[in-house]
C-alpha cells in the first residue's frame, strides 16, 4: 500500500466526535450483554434448561453462551462480505438491530416451564444471531472510525473503542444490581433477571437513531465513486495468496497474542484470584473493576503514542513484556493475596502415584467430557483446591493414590458406576482428600485479613497496562494492513479467530495444563507460548503500518 509522510495536528470535530461515539455504542452493547450473560448464566440455566439436572443445566447456559463466540469468525465473513460492497454504514446499522434485538427477545422469551424445548432451542438459536451480528459489528467500528480519522490520528481515533469494555462491565453490573436491589434476591431469580436484558433497547434504540444519522465513510465514498468496489471480497481476501498472506499474518503475528494478553489480565486474572487463590467473589471483582478503572486511559495514551512511534513496537512490546514477566507476577499474586496457600505449596509437598496410560489431558472446552479414571479424578480434585503435586509412574492398571504429608489415600474409577454409586464414592473420597489437604495447611479460603490488597490491585493494574499496550494500537494497525476494497472482511477474521477462539479458550486450556502437571501456574504456559509465536513472526514478517495511506483501494 502506498504511503503518505503528511499529518494534521488538528483538534477532532463535532462530527468526528459523533463518528467515535456511534461506533463505540456497538461494542458498549457487545460487552454489556457479554457481562450481563456470564452473570447470569446460574439463572439463566434454571430458566431455560430445567428439563436437565442443575449441573448439566448450567453446562448447557454455558454452551449457548460459547456459541456466540464460536460463530464470531462466521458473522465476520458474512458482514464483512456485506461491508465491503455495499457500504459500512448500512451493514453497521444491520449488525447493530440484530444484536440488540437479540438481547432484547431473550428478556421477553417464555421460559422451559412455559413452552418447554422450544426455549432453550429459541435462546441458543438467539445467541448464536448474536454471534454472527458481532463477528461484523468490531470489524465495522474500527473501520468506520478509521476512515474518518486524519491520517496521524487514527491510532487515537481508534483507541477510543477499546476503551468500551470497561463501559459495558459496569453498566452491567450497575443494572443487575440496581434491579436486584430494587426487587429483592427471590423476586430477581424469578422474573426481575429479565429487567436488565429489556432496558437494553433504551441502548439499542440511541444507537439505531445515531447510526441512521451518519455518513458512508470517506475512504468506502471514495472507492465507489470511483468504481473500485469489489464484486467479491472473500474471494480476493482468502483466494489471492497476497492477501491471504496478510490475514495469516494478522492473526499469528498480531491478534493471537494481543488476544492471550488481553484475556490473561481481564479474565484469567480473575478466574485465579478466585478459582485458585480462593478470595472471595465480591473482593476479587472490585479489585479486577478498580484496576481496569485505573488502567482504561490507557488504551488511548498507547493509542496515541502508535500515531508517533509505530503500532508495531507497542504491541509486540506488550506481548514480549507480559510473556516475560507473567510468572514473577503470578506469583506475587499468591503471595499478596493468599501467603498461606503459598506457605502450604512450599511446606506440604503432596505426590500422585498413577498409571500414566490412566490420565488425560483435561481439555474440556465444551464442559460435556466427563474424566472418569482414577487419575483424572484426583488430579481435578487437587487442581481445583489449589494443590501443587509432583507426578509418579505407578504400575499399569493400578488405581491411583495420592500422598499428602504422611497419609496416603486412595482414589476411586467411576467407570461403569452407577449415578448414585458414582455419588457415593465421590463424598467419601471427597471428605477423606479434604480433610487431608486441610491438615497440610492448604486454606479452603483466603483470609482477608492477610492478604495485601494494595499490592494485588497494583499487579492487577501492570496486566491491564500490558492490555492496553496490545489492544490500544491493535484496531487501527488491523485497518491500515488490508486495501479499502477488501478491508471490512479482511480484517474481521483474524480478529475474531484471534480473540474468540486463541483467547477464548485461554481458560479451558490453562486449567487442564495445571492438572496436568500439578502446578497452579503451569496454565501461564498457554498465553506465554502465544505471546511469544506472536513476538517472533510479528517482527519478522508483520510491517509498519501508521503511515499507510488507507484511501489506497488496491
Amino acid at each position: 500500500m502506498a504511503t503518505v509522510q503528511t499529518t494534521t495536528a488538528r483538534g477532532m470535530t463535532a462530527e468526528e466526535r459523533k463518528v467515535i461515539f456511534a461506533s463505540s455504542l456497538g461494542t458498549v452493547f457487545e460487552w454489556y450483554d457479554f457481562y450481563l450473560y456470564g452473570s447470569l448464566a446460574a439463572i439463566i440455566a434454571k430458566q431455560f434448561f430445567a428439563g436437565t439436572d442443575p449441573n448439566t443445566a448450567f453446562i448447557f447456559a454455558l454452551l449457548a453462551f460459547a456459541a456466540g463466540f464460536i460463530v464470531r469468525p462466521f458473522g465476520a465473513l458474512v458482514f464483512g462480505r456485506l461491508g465491503d460492497m455495499i457500504g459500512r454504514k448500512y451493514t453497521f446499522l444491520v449488525t447493530i438491530l440484530l444484536m440488540g434485538v437479540s438481547t432484547f427477545i431473550v428478556g421477553l422469551l417464555p421460559n422451559y416451564a412455559s413452552i418447554g424445548i422450544a426455549a432453550p432451542i429459541i435462546l441458543i438459536t438467539l445467541r448464536i444471531l448474536q454471534g454472527l451480528a458481532l463477528g461484523g459489528e468490531y470489524g465495522g467500528a474500527a473501520t468506520y472510525v478509521a476512515e474518518h480519522a486524519p491520517h496521524g490520528r487514527r491510532g487515537a481515533y481508534t483507541a477510543w473503542i477499546q476503551t468500551t469494555a470497561t463501559l459495558g462491565l459496569f453498566l452491567s453490573l450497575m443494572v443487575i444490581l440496581g434491579t436486584r436491589t430494587a426487587v429483592g434476591e427471590a423476586e430477581f431469580a424469578d422474573w426481575g433477571w429479565r429487567v436488565p436484558f429489556l432496558v437494553s433497547v433504551f441502548l439499542l434504540a440511541i444507537s439505531v437513531w445515531i447510526r441512521l444519522s451518519m455518513n458512508e465513510s470517506p475512504a468506502f465514498a471514495k472507492m465507489k465513486a470511483e468504481g473500485k468496489t469489489s464484486k467479491a471480497p472473500l474471494s480476493e481476501s482468502f483466494g489471492q495468496w497476497k492477501n491471504l498472506k496478510i490475514v495469516i499474518l494478522a492473526l499469528i503475528g498480531l491478534t493471537a497474542g494481543q488476544a492471550v494478553v488481553w484475556y490473561t489480565g481481564q479474565f484469567y486474572a480473575l478466574f485465579f484470584l478466585t478459582q485458585t487463590l480462593k478470595v472471595d467473589g465480591a473482593t476479587a471483582n472490585l479489585l479486577i473493576a478498580a484496576s481496569l478503572v485505573i488502567g482504561t486511559p490507557f488504551f488511548i495514551i498507547f493509542g496515541t503514542l502508535s500515531d508517533k512511534i509505530g503500532r508495531k513496537p507497542i504491541i509486540l512490546g506488550g506481548c514480549l513484556i507480559a510473556a516475560v514477566t507473567y510468572f514473577p507476577i503470578f506469583n506475587a499474586l499468591t503471595h499478596y493475596a493468599n501467603p498461606a496457600l503459598e506457605n502450604a505449596i512450599k511446606n506440604a509437598p503432596v505426590v500422585v502415584t498413577a498409571d500414566p496410560n490412566d490420565c488425560q489431558f483435561q481439555f474440556n472446552p465444551t464442559g460435556t467430557k466427563k474424566f472418569t479414571s482414577s487419575c483424572d479424578i484426583v488430579k481435578a480434585k487437587l487442581a481445583a483446591a489449589s494443590v501443587n503435586y509432583t507426578n509418579e509412574a505407578a504400575p499399569a492398571g493400578t488405581p491411583a493414590t495420592v500422598k499428602i504429608g504422611d497419609k496416603v489415600i486412595q482414589s476411586y474409577n467411576a467407570n461403569g458406576l452407577s449415578k448414585d454409586d458414582a455419588a457415593a464414592k465421590d463424598k467419601a473420597f471427597s471428605k477423606d482428600l479434604g480433610d487431608a489437604i486441610k491438615a497440610a495447611g492448604y486454606p479452603t479460603k483466603a483470609d482477608p485479613a492477610q492478604m495485601n490488597k494494595g499490592m494485588v490491585l497494583l499487579l492487577l493494574v501492570i496486566l491491564v497496562l500490558y492490555v492496553t499496550m496490545v489492544y490500544g494500537p491493535i484496531a487501527a494497525m488491523l485497518v491500515e494492513m488490508f486495501p479499502t476494497r477488501i478491508r471490512y472482511t479482511s480484517m474481521s477474521l483474524p480478529y475474531h479467530i484471534g480473540n474468540g477462539w486463541f483467547g477464548g479458550l485461554l481458560p479451558t486450556t490453562a486449567f487442564a495444563l495445571v492438572a496436568y502437571k500439578g502446578d497452579i501456574y503451569y496454565g501461564l504456559w498457554y498465553p506465554i507460548i502465544i505471546a511469544l509465536i506472536t513476538f517472533v513472526i510479528g517482527m519478522l514478517f508483520v510491517k509498519e503500518t501508521k503511515d499507510d495511506d488507507i484511501y489506497a483501494a488496491d
